[in-house]
Formats: structure tokens, sequence, C-alpha cells
């Protein structure tokens, strides 16, 4: 594996410097098995991991990594979310997301919140520490795939209200309790939903729900 160390990289482990990762994943034994495995490469150095969305805006502020690689399916807070505001508050880290859900959507939103990097776990650590150094050194490195199918699927159709309530409605969670939990009209919820039902050619909230997670929407 370290015989794959790009230029970029053996510059900095030549200077003394190595780049240093955090690591926000839930499953403890994928975190604890790429932390080992990254930890072999001379010139990239693991700082630090959580295991929670909710965790990880706290944990970059305090550490300041060169590159932090985020899962999305998170508990507390999706990967998605926390991107924007990891970029607002440390604009130096990179993010490289590496997710089982390899979805076009998913990429176009990691992208266009400020992720450098987009994964699927089933690529080979050589590639991820190879897009480590990569995202180091400002560069962007996507799935070769998934990027054409991006392009392909054009943007989500949902605006960012619509996710919301698309969200909530999971569980079939009755219009009454939505209403309260997202502070709108019962019927203000019915507009949204019926909306999104439209927009993704759903029969029913359920469905409009489903397709969106496959289209990587929400």
């Amino acid at each position: 594996m370290n015989d794959r160390v790009t230029e970029d990289g053996a510059a900095r482990e030549s200077s003394g410097l190595r780049t240093s990762v955090m690591i926000a994943e839930d499953q403890t034994m994928m975190r604890s098995a790429l932390a080992g495995l990254l930890g072999l490469e001379p010139d990239l150095q693991v700082i630090g991991e959580v295991g929670r969305g909710d965790e990880v805006v706290a944990a970059v502020a305090d550490l300041r990594p060169d590159v932090l690689i985020l899962d999305i399916e998170l508990p507390g807070r999706s990967g998605l979310d926390v991107i924007p505001e990891v970029r607002e508050q440390n604009p130096d880290t990179a993010i490289i997301v590496v997710t089982t859900f390899g979805r076009a959507g998913y990429l176009r939103r990691a992208m266009d919140a400020g992720a450098r990097g987009f994964l699927v776990k089933d690529d080979p650590v050589e590639d991820l520490a190879s897009a480590i150094r990569t995202a180091a050194s400002g560069g962007t490195v996507v799935d070769p795939g998934l990027a054409a199918q991006a392009l392909a699927a054009g943007p989500s159709p949902l605006t960012p209200r619509e996710r919301e309530v698309l969200s909530a409605s999971d569980g079939g969670v009755p219009i009454s309790e939505m209403s309260a939990a997202l502070h709108l009209s019962s019927s203000t919820v019915r507009n949204y939903l019926s909306s999104a039902i439209g927009k993704t050619g759903a029969r029913n909230r359920a469905e409009a729900l489903r397709c969106a997670r496959d289209q990587g929407w929400l």
C-alpha cells in the first residue's frame, strides 16, 4: 500500500509533514479498520474519530484536521447536513464523503455543499488514501460512475422545505403531529406533501419518500 504514495504525499513525507485525518463513521468496526489501514500510510495520520453526526462540527473545530472522512447515515445528524457548517467554520478542512449509499443525488448534494470527494465503501482503501492526498492538496475526487449518473439525473426537484416535510412523514406520522413538529399549519404541510408527491411521480407520500431516498434527494 505504501508504494502508492503520490507525489504530493511523498513531498509531505520527505518534509516531515503528515496529512491529519479525522473519521466520522458510526460503525465501530469500520471506523477502527479505516483508522488502522490509513495509519499504515507514512504520510497520513488519523488524529480523531467520532461515531455521531452531531459530534462532527465540534470535533473538527477542536482537532482541525486537514481532511475529514465523513459518512452520510450518522445518528444524531446526517453527514450531508454538517458539511456546510464544517466548511463555514473550518474552511481549510477538506471533506471526503465515504458512504455505502452511492446515489447520484447524494453526490450532487455533497459536492454542492462543499465536499471535495465522494467515494463508496466498496472502493479499495488505496483509492481513499489517494483521495485524501488529492483533497488535502486542493483537488477533487469523485467516483466516476456516480459522476456520470449525477450529470444524467440532474438536480433534485424538491425544495428544502419539501424535503423537510417529506422526511418528517416517515413512518406514516399524522399530519397533525407533523404540523406541530414543523411549526406549520396542517394545510401547509398537506400542500408541501402534495407538491413532493407530484414532483416524484408517486401515488402517495410513502412512495414519494421511498423514491426521494432512492434518488438521494433526502
